[in-house]
């Protein structure tokens, strides 16, 4: 990262340009060259060489970044413009209508953008963009409100390479207020579906919301309250439109529809958790210390039956040798058609055990819009960051992805580091789950009601008792096999009974469900648990060993304050 931005200092000085107007009066297009001196700088070619060898350390895929740096060195700029009189097109004198902005959009020739009350001509920049054509979303309108999103755009050296697209100001008689009116700004999540009201927000531009606990006592999470995690908007796509190209290791590519996938490869049915790193990261905030990010609670998981067809398959009919991986492929990179992007090991990807899926059914529904209709991947035992939503695009790499999604954010430094200077380097990315369980419901149950004496009568009971539910799940398809709960804040333990389901995979991939039942005079003020996968690998006492300023992977003991007839409370203390 930090030779990232060295580069880009760099640069700010030899990218300013000099505008020339070439002056062709049979045409109604003005041509405005701009060329650049560079110097005592690098030359061009040496600057490709450094760059490519510091894109490991490049994280970031947006509307802007570093590709637009070699974009700019690569050759002399052309803009075309519509214009008015040729004595009028000096950028910095130049007044353009919104309305003309508007119809340099997405589907025209010309595409322009405005930050503030400046406009760009970004026609020449968009092969080269790092984030593909997802800048198309902010062509004809502003570019704030996406930036706003894409936060790490927001930054001096990225407006510097900007104003090299700089050709012209919007007309003030256009502006309200020294500014471009709110109606006339494009609003990136106006097409986002509308969501279940019992679902739990913690955003809603973009959507973060979790699953609310009383659906989380089902062994299938509903679509409509399968909890939500977006980084972005929701892109629009048009199935019939919609393609996947798969890039392999040699450059060939191949494109394949929804309907060639369905047609071509075998349908296969699993059973998937997905849990959001930051699940309980409200905890480990509020037992140790702050945390960055969404504070979800415990219901940042979900589970759900899905669909589709191996990615294994997919990438042996590409050409891809499955059994004979070639030295120089270690990743499967996805990028999303909303820009995001992640990546897993090859060897996850091409595992015949590991069930990889391109999926296009949730739940025995095709995928909502939320989850990434119309093809998401999905990769079971992982974390669900790497699961990638509306995915458009994979490629085949000796290098994981280079998003900030993979190179920083979905990542745990130690208790020790700060967010102020921290080396994203030094951790490698999250895959595979840590063990987790939670405790998601504890109900009185009483001895004179009819419905609660069966249920006393099963467990051997005849007293008024506490029962608790939760769930437990480990990652890499580790099967849970016990959950230790305890009435008195973990002085005594006591084996919950896991309830049997009907999960389907090559491994335990499916969250399970647990319950236990104790007579309400043998309980404290606060229940634990805590679980233990086929490796014997368990969850930590307390939250401090592995804090991190991102608050990933919250996983200490759950521990729940409980007093007689109010159920369960925020905590034990």
């Amino acid at each position: 990262m930090k030779q990232g931005l060295q580069i880009s200092a760099l640069f700010k000085k030899a990218l300013r340009p000099t505008t020339l107007i070439s002056n062709q009066a049979s045409s109604k297009t003005a041509v405005i060259r701009t060329k650049r001196n560079f110097p005592s700088y690098p030359t061009p070619s040496l600057v490709r060489r450094r760059l490519t060898a510091s894109t490991p350390k490049i994280i970031g895929i947006g509307l802007f970044g570093i590709g637009a740096i070699l974009s700019l060195l690569a050759s002399p700029r052309i803009v075309h413009a519509e214009a008015p009189p040729i004595s009028d097109q000096d950028p910095y004198t130049r007044k353009i209508r919104l309305e003309d902005v508007k119809l340099h959009g997405r589907d025209a020739e010309v595409k322009w953008i405005t930050r503030g009350t400046r406009v760009y001509d970004i026609t020449d920049w968009i092969p080269g963009h790092p984030g593909g054509e997802v800048i198309l979303r902010a062509a004809g309108g502003a570019v704030d409100p996406f930036w706003n999103i894409f936060t790490i755009h927001k930054k001096q050296e990225v407006y510097d390479i900007l104003e090299n697209y700089y050709i012209g100001n919007i007309d003030p008689q256009d502006l309200v207020d020294g500014q471009i009116p709110a109606e006339n700004i494009d609003d990136p999540f106006k097409n986002d579906p509308v969501r279940d009201e019992r679902l739990l927000a913690h955003s809603k531009r973009p959507c973060n919301a979790e699953t609310p606990a009383e659906e989380l006592g089902t062994f299938m999470t509903p679509n409509e309250t399968f909890y939500v995690r977006n980084h972005i908007w929701v892109p629009e796509i048009d199935e019939s439109r919609h393609k996947l190209v798969i890039e392999l290791h040699n450059g060939e590519e191949k494109e394949y529809t929804l309907k060639d996938l369905k047609e071509k490869f075998e349908a296969v049915t699993i059973t998937v958790t997905l849990q959001c790193s930051g699940n309980r990261r409200r905890h480990m905030t509020k037992e140790a210390r702050s945390t960055n990010g969404l504070q979800w609670d415990v219901g940042g998981i979900s589970n759900a039956e899905w669909t589709g067809v191996r990615l294994r398959d997919v990438l042996t009919d590409s050409g891809f040798p499955a059994d004979d991986i070639p030295d120089e492929v270690e990743h499967a990179q996805f990028v999303g058609a909303e820009a995001y992007g992640a990546s897993i090991p090859i060897d996850k990807a091409v595992d015949p055990r590991g069930d990889v899926l391109l999926a296009y059914e949730m739940n025995g529904k095709p995928l909502p819009a939320d989850h990434g209709y119309p093809i998401r991947v999905l990769v079971p035992g992982n974390v669900a960051a790497r699961s990638v939503k509306w995915v458009n695009k994979i490629i085949l790499s000796g290098e994981e992805s280079t998003s900030q999604w993979q190179r920083r954010d979905y990542r745990c430094l130690g208790p020790n580091v700060s967010s102020r200077n921290p080396d994203w380097d030094s951790a490698p990315s999250i895959q595979e789950m840590p063990v987790q369980s939670a405790i998601i419901s504890l109900r009185d149950v009483s001895i004179h009601s009819k419905e609660d004496r069966k249920l006393l009568q099963v467990n051997g009971l005849e007293e008024d008792s506490v029962l608790v539910e939760g769930y437990c799940y480990s990652g890499g398809g580790r099967r849970i096999v016990r959950v230790d709960v305890s009435a008195d804040g973990g002085r005594t333990w006591h084996q919950a009974e896991i309830l049997a389901d009907e999960a389907k995979g090559a491994k335990a991939w499916a969250w399970r469900r647990w319950r236990w039942i104790i007579p309400r005079q043998d309980t404290g003020n606060c229940f634990v648990v805590k679980a233990i996968d086929e490796a014997y690998n368990t969850q930590p006492r307390d939250y401090e060993p592995t804090y991190n300023f991102r608050g990933n992977l919250t996983t200490a003991w759950h521990r729940v304050g409980y007093k007689p007839d109010e159920g369960i409370s925020d905590d034990g203390k």
